[in-house]
């Protein structure tokens, strides 16, 4: 059997698998779409399951373990982290955290008799966690879990209804419990974690009334004293903000998967900002990063995201992280730390130089021109120079850039040079050319950014490009003989020369599992930022119908699948939490890759939207950018498409094209 054979019978082999996988999968979803906004498991009989997802305010952040026990019991364990309460040593992962598995409904009684059975009905998630469940047949309990925004405090509340005949008296523990922890381990002596119930039963609940009380954990340094806490307030002021994300940028499409995951990621993405001594500071979380940013998650993955969003707390976590990093500019050019950490105060580069200078020139070049504000370009200027210069000064012989290690800091092979630190290399030339010009810049200097973005291509194409195990896609570093998932990277910079060979590559055997790209050709690891990247770059390159297939699927899994209902890290490493810059990463799938926006200056971007066949319109209300508000809204026109722009709901722009074409928005 010849070696082409082989290779058409594993993708048939494939495309098989997949299709069956897709069609049990749609029947296996465990979580449906609410009508208003959230998405909810209406728990069956004899349901048993797990899960665990993030929630975050400015001062804390909780991984909250919940499901349902062989009983039809509730179980929950919460995981909370207070990122300012430093521990020692003050590294990347010194923030308090503690455990709490404690179930105050397991000590309630009701007519002097303690709680014999709890059947959970439902879970609701909507950036908060509610549980609703039946106490004793005739009382129906609420749980809502949720951070504050603004107080380093985890609040529960609870609703108890009597849905019987009768009156029942019921009775519910007041608790004060404190925790100190030992002075030697943390930075500022001790702290304090202080649970208390707030309850002034006990409670006479007639028939068809309820009663609330409320549950909050916090954790404070030892010289600050308790402070009023309403935990109603906390709670509108949560919905609050979630509101906030779920009304600006809003996805519409014929597909409510897609919407619904859109509108869930904004709020991974965007609630995980922390008010260090350094400043606001985005973190990925995961019980392991806060108070900390890095060059990869922080500068090149979200902060380019949130000049869309207009989240100005988000806007301002991006140009303090960019603040931080310009901070370790050096006139020999020294690599800049792959991680600012321990609230601003000290860094990490354990991993050498990942191609960080990259990624930032990357991240802040477009992050200034979507924002659109010429003093914060100016401001951003310095350092996307140093870093462009520091990027050309480690081109090694081949006329790509050389780096210690890639941002999987090692965990497979990166070479001595890497085909993902070009790439954001190739970007960010040009989007420094765009930005200088609308800073009036140097024309000679832009210039020679432009022709050093058009040689490097060359040079990409001569390094990097190759037939790996059949696909004519890109080796990922010299000596590279198995597929690599960062293979995708090239499409989301507009780089398509080998877009046939590398799309049939991601979506093949070698490198498509069931949660998405395998980081390396036969190993278990996947990354979800891999995913996330190949899915944008296939739609940038115009595979509009294979990418949606794709899209369709991975968002139907995370949404509603049993892990839910955020983008994830990777596994096994870390076992898929719900890191945040992730999130931002599957908005930009949208805004980048199905609608095709690119930034071309302060007030202005290229639009090339990618309708899907099925689809008579797409559209993105209240987008933020370039200093506007507007609408874009894309609708199919026979064989063509009608493209309009709107400001204040009135049209600013409207064009026909051709879809898949290019056009250039100006403000």
């Amino acid at each position: 059997m010849t070696i082409r054979l082989c290779l058409i019978l594993k993708a048939l082999h494939f495309v098989l698998i997949l299709f069956f996988s897709l069609s049990v999968y749609a029947q296996d979803s465990r979580w449906s779409i609410n009508a208003d906004r959230g998405i909810t498991w209406t728990v069956g009989s004899g349901e048993v399951h797990q899960d665990n997802i993030e929630m975050s305010g400015k001062y804390i952040s909780g991984v909250i373990h919940y499901g349902v026990n062989p009983d039809s019991s509730f179980v929950v364990k919460r995981n909370l982290v207070w990122p300012m309460l430093r521990t020692i040593p003050n590294n990347t992962h010194a923030s308090l955290i503690r455990t709490f598995s404690f179930d105050i409904v397991k000590m309630i009684s009701i007519n002097e008799k303690p709680v014999a059975s709890e059947k959970i009905i439902e879970i609701i998630l909507d950036g908060k966690i509610t549980i609703k469940s039946r106490l004793d047949q005739n009382i129906h309990l609420t749980r809502i879990m949720f951070p504050s925004t603004d107080k380093p405090v985890f609040c529960e509340k609870y609703i108890m209804k009597n849905d019987g005949p009768k009156a029942i008296w019921v009775e519910v523990p007041k608790i004060e419990s404190i925790i100190e922890t030992p002075s030697e381990k943390g930075t500022d002596g001790i702290y304090k974690i202080m649970l208390t119930t707030s309850v002034s039963g006990p409670f006479l609940i007639n028939p068809g009334e309820s009663v609330n009380f409320y549950q909050t954990i916090r954790g404070v340094r030892n010289e600050i004293q308790y402070f009023i806490l309403d935990v109603e307030s906390e709670l509108h002021a949560r919905d609050a903000l979630i509101g906030d994300f779920w009304n600006n940028l809003v996805l519409e499409t014929p597909d409510s998967i897609l919407n619904t995951a859109f509108a869930f990621a904004k709020i991974r993405a965007s609630e995980s900002i922390y008010e260090t001594k350094g400043g606001p500071m985005h973190g990925p979380g995961g019980l392991m990063y806060y108070a900390a940013i890095w060059a990869n998650d922080q500068a090149e993955y979200i902060n380019p995201f949130f000049p869309y969003l207009g989240y100005l707390y988000g806007i301002e976590s991006a140009k303090n992280s960019f603040r931080h990093f310009a901070r370790y500019i050096n006139p020999e050019f020294k690599p800049i730390p792959s991680s600012i950490i321990a609230e601003g105060t000290d860094m990490w580069d354990g991993a050498g130089d990942r191609g960080d200078a990259a990624m930032i020139a990357y991240g802040a070049a477009r992050f200034s021109m979507t924002y659109g504000d010429k003093a914060t370009a100016e401001e951003l200027w310095k350092l996307i120079e140093w870093c462009l210069e520091f990027c050309r000064r480690k081109l090694n012989t081949s006329g790509v850039v050389a780096s210690d290690s890639d941002e999987l800091e090692g965990r497979f092979p990166a070479g001595s040079a890497n085909l993902n630190t070009s790439t954001l290399y190739y970007d960010a030339l040009i989007s420094a050319a765009l930005l200088g010009h609308s800073l009036n810049k140097n024309k000679k200097q832009l210039d020679g950014y432009a022709a050093q973005a058009i040689k490097l291509r060359k040079n990409i194409e001569k390094y990097f490009g190759a037939n790996v195990m059949g696909y004519n896609t890109y080796r990922y570093y010299a000596g590279n003989d198995v597929l690599r998932a960062w293979i995708c990277t090239p499409l989301t910079v507009g780089i398509f020369d080998r877009k046939r060979g590398t799309i049939e590559a991601l979506f093949s055997p070698g490198l498509w599992t069931d949660d998405g790209l395998a980081s390396l050709s036969g190993d278990k690891t996947f990354w979800d930022r891999s995913t996330l990247y190949a899915l944008r770059g296939v739609f940038a390159a115009g595979e509009t119908s294979k990418g949606l297939k794709f899209l369709k699927y991975y968002s139907a899994r995370r949404l509603l699948g049993n892990h839910v209902p955020y983008p994830v890290e990777a596994y096994p490493e870390g076992n898929q939490r719900h890191l945040s810059a992730e999130s931002a990463l599957y908005c930009r799938i949208y805004l980048e890759g199905i609608f095709g926006i690119r930034p071309t200056g302060l007030n202005s971007f290229k639009i090339t939207p990618h309708l899907p066949a099925d689809w008579e319109y797409m559209r993105l209300k209240r987008v933020h950018g370039f200093q506007k508000t507007f609408d874009v809204e894309v609708e199919r026109n026979e064989a063509d498409i009608k493209l309009t722009i709107l400001i204040n709901g009135n049209i600013f722009f409207e064009k026909i094209i051709k879809n898949g074409d290019s056009t250039e928005i100006i403000f």
